[in-house]
């Protein structure tokens, strides 16, 4: 999956239909299943290294985006790290969208013929999700940030059936404040995700607090992140706030150790691109019914490596039949302290 930032650092998010077969309703960042026809082969499910970062999983990423949204993260072929992003005409991205999702033609191949190529370079690694042992479906999920240039240039216009001009879903997803839909996939008649749109960070959380979306535990814990780098600029084209934003963000995940705070598991000292998080559940709040998700453990395939997420955080979360609310991250100490206030009487949280 990927967090993608538009050049005036809002954040891309995807509303997902009520029938889907995970996340149903929720807001999700753009993203989905690696595919061996257009993505190459992984390592065994039982070998580690299929939690590690790699080829497939970024190509993987950069053809979901597309496929979800229409926003194409790829650049003229031979330029490097240089970030020019291929712009397209509509009818040739959607035509293209609707033959790799048909899997007619290979995503690269796809690509290649168009010029260009995914720009894979500039995905920066962002913690891997792996779902706990539970749930009949689990996935391991390497996360990304990718920021669009601050001075992205306006896609050319293509002409539609009538010779009228018209715009692509990028470049009305790139400039839209409102929800803009996204293209119907033509995927056994049925629609995965039925809008899409750019907002701050701190504004979906804010929308998620309100019960107005829902966002499950890894969306509000990365969005949190981002968040207290990416805020409203104090002008709406000022890209020296912009970049500034970006600077200091990218400080932070580039940052060892990642926090002031020592722990015993030692998780400060692993990089944001290598953290692996498989949520737990500490104990449930006695003041509100909240499960308490604790960060910091990398779930059992990876147990005893070298892998692990986050101690300083913690992920409270009302969890119900609709999907998860109240979602919110919180100091791990704090929140333990309170516990510890509200009386607990047997003393499991002391040793938490």
């Amino acid at each position: 999956s990927i967090i993608l930032l538009s050049p005036t650092n809002q954040v891309l998010l995807l509303h997902r239909v009520q029938t889907s077969t995970s996340f149903a309703s929720a807001h999700v960042f753009p993203g989905g299943n690696v595919s061996s026809f257009h993505d190459g082969p992984l390592p065994p499910l039982d070998d580690p290294a299929i939690h590690e970062d790699g080829p497939a999983y970024r190509l993987a990423a950069i053809r979901e985006t597309f496929e979800e949204s229409g926003i194409l993260l790829a650049k003229k072929q031979g330029r490097g790290r240089d970030q020019c992003l291929l712009h397209l005409p509509a009818h040739v991205l959607e035509e293209g969208r609707k033959q790799i999702h048909g899997n007619t033609v290979r995503f690269t191949e796809w690509l290649a013929s168009q010029g260009g190529e995914p720009d894979v370079e500039n995905l920066v690694p962002f913690t891997r999700w792996i779902t706990p042992p539970g749930p009949p479906k689990r996935f391991t999920t390497q996360m990304y940030l990718y920021m669009l240039p601050l001075d992205l240039p306006p896609p050319p216009p293509s002409s539609g059936a009538g010779g009228e001009t018209t715009a692509t879903s990028h470049d009305l997803l790139l400039r839209q404040h409102r929800p803009a839909l996204i293209p119907t996939p033509t995927h056994d008649g049925g629609v995965e995700h039925t809008a899409a749109a750019f907002d701050d960070a701190g504004a979906w959380l804010a929308r998620a607090r309100a019960g107005d979306i829902i966002l499950f535990p890894p969306q509000s814990y990365l969005l949190h992140l981002v968040s207290q780098f990416c805020s409203p600029g104090s002008n709406d084209n000022n890209q020296n706030d912009y970049g500034a934003q970006r600077a200091a963000l990218l400080a932070f995940l580039r940052r060892t150790p990642t926090s002031a705070v020592a722990d015993r598991a030692g998780t400060r000292m692993i990089p944001w691109s290598e953290k692996a998080i498989s949520p737990a559940v500490l104990f449930v709040r006695r003041r509100d019914g909240r499960a308490v998700l604790g960060l910091d453990k990398p779930g059992p395939e990876l147990r005893g490596s070298r892998r692990g997420g986050d101690w300083e955080r913690v992920v409270l979360v009302d969890f119900r039949k609709e999907g998860p609310r109240n979602v919110e991250v919180r100091d791990r100490e704090e929140v333990l302290k309170e516990e510890r206030e509200e009386g607990d009487a047997d003393g499991e949280v002391a040793k938490l």
